[in-house]
């Protein structure tokens, strides 16, 4: 269902300037498609188009903007499967994932939509003194310019989604750089948008080398970068960004508490979900499973049975569940911390195997905690288990990390629940459920080095924006 060859947008305008990215089938390792690639003119170009298309997104009507998002989740719903395809090859994302994902791309632009005609300001009235009475004031909320989105491989629809749809939401024009390994599901966006009545140089979507994305990053011309990837790269593009607003979603290497108290049958299944769905490449997927002692070997049994009988192979097939990773490279990376990790006392329960790209559901206990498997985000298929007998240990156990995005627990206590609430240094605690879980309109983001700011619709249009006040002086009738 792919075309030969796909152009990138500059300036909405598509350009099919070469064909010299390769798009990767992730399973079979052949080429599927070409993709036009973005050079530094380019990039320059679509800076100076998204600059002069401010004041005209900035005037553009609620109800216009909310017109192009909702002409965006009818084509893609129409084109939902299209995108699936896409998705399962330049990916490998297995197809049952990849609609979950275009279910949840179209949901984003819904969400949008709604919120398009209802971003506003505030009234406050100002007389909490003689001196301030006869004042009031308001503000409202201006867009802040144009914006730079830079967009990872793992969620290459959903995570461009999270970027581009708050924009034309908030009146912000934008270019975009999506990754290079995935970057057709972003470019079926641009042929959406092309689609609509847009002012000129509302947005380009341009595919590039990492080398040759400079003024993404360094350009004094844009406003705002949102970036999401690796907090190697995400901290390095901070200090070049200047003045410009910083938005970082990054990674982690999510916990989970299983509480003595938990339906071990019902958390299994999410534990499998949160851990190997899309093959673990997710920076919210179950790294480290803590469990109260007292279930520690039921569950575990129970788990391994489960995890044992994930089925691995082409992305295509319906009852696949494990497809390959990104690429070779990472997971013969992943396959090294596995080897570490028994290296150092830990022990392999299930999988461990790899064959090129694939690498088996796994599952290992004992794991020591200077490893990289329990430091550092895995990005892949594997979890780690440990017991505990304190619940607040476990806490500080969690928090044992440089990092902090999301973590879930399973327990039917509340005052255990909003203990974890309290004390865990993380963006989002998620009470009977995986760290893995989000909806498209809650505020998502972490702490340390899992990032800097908040996604999700609304928090994502804040940022894109500038609170302008306006105080008013009230005069008497009689103008005194």
């Amino acid at each position: 269902m792919l075309q030969k060859q796909y152009p990138y947008y500059l300036g909405n305008t598509p350009v099919m300037a070469n064909d010299a990215l390769e798009v990767i089938d992730k399973f079979t390792g052949k080429v599927a498609t070409r993709v036009a690639m973005a050079d530094e003119k380019a990039i320059d170009q679509a800076i100076s188009m998204a600059v002069a298309a401010e004041p005209a997104m900035a005037a553009m009507p609620a109800y216009h903007r909310q017109d192009i998002l909702n002409h965006c989740v009818k084509r893609f719903t129409e084109r939902a499967e299209e995108l699936a395809q896409s998705l399962c090859v330049e990916a490998g994302k297995p197809i049952n994932d990849s609609r979950g994902e275009v279910a949840r791309l179209i949901e984003t632009f819904k969400i949008a939509a709604e919120e398009a005609v209802r971003f506003g300001g505030e009234y406050m009235p100002l007389d909490r003194s003689a001196r301030t009475a006869g004042y009031i004031s308001m503000s409202k909320r201006v867009p802040v310019g144009a914006c730079s989105f830079i967009s990872p491989f793992n969620f290459p629809l959903n995570l461009a989604a999270h970027k581009v749809a708050p924009a034309i939401a908030a009146g912000c024009p934008f270019i975009l750089k999506p990754a290079s390994l995935t970057p057709i599901g972003a470019l079926i966006i641009g042929e959406t948008l092309a689609e609509c009545d847009m002012p000129d140089g509302a947005f380009s979507i341009l595919p590039c080398r990492r080398d040759g994305a400079r003024l993404f990053t360094e350009d004094e011309r844009l406003k705002l970068l949102s970036f999401t990837g690796s907090p190697a790269v995400g901290w390095a593009l901070k200090a070049k960004a200047g003045k410009k607003k910083v938005v970082l979603e990054l990674g982690g290497n999510a916990a989970c508490i299983i509480d003595k108290d938990s339906d071990l049958t019902d958390t299994v299944s999410r534990i499998i979900i949160g851990a190997f769905y899309q093959s673990g490449q997710s920076c919210i997927g179950v790294q480290r499973i803590l469990i109260h002692a007292d279930i520690y070997v039921e569950f575990k049994e129970k788990l391994c049975f489960a995890t044992s009988a994930l089925q691995m192979g082409d992305p295509r097939q319906e009852e696949i569940f494990i497809g390959p990773m990104i690429s070779k490279k990472e997971a013969a990376r992943l396959e090294g911390w596995i080897q570490e990790a028994t290296q150092h006392g830990g022990r392999i329960l299930t999988g461990g195997k790899r064959q090129g790209a694939m690498l088996e559901a796994t599952l290992l206990e004992n794991v020591p905690k200077d490893t990289k498997l329990y430091q550092e985000e895995a990005f892949g298929p594997v979890a780690i288990l440990s017991k505990f007998t304190d619940f607040k240990r476990a806490i500080e156990e969690v928090n044992d990390s440089r990092f902090g995005l999301q973590a879930g627990i399973f327990t039917r206590d509340i005052h255990k629940a909003h203990l974890a609430w309290d004390l865990l240094n993380v963006g989002g605690v998620i009470i009977g459920d995986i760290p893995s879980w989000r909806a498209d309109q809650m505020p998502y983001g972490g702490v340390k080095d899992s990032g800097l700011g908040r996604e999700g619709i609304i928090y994502a249009m804040e940022d894109m924006s500038e609170i302008r006040l306006m105080v008013l002086r009230q005069l008497s009738v009689n103008g005194e």
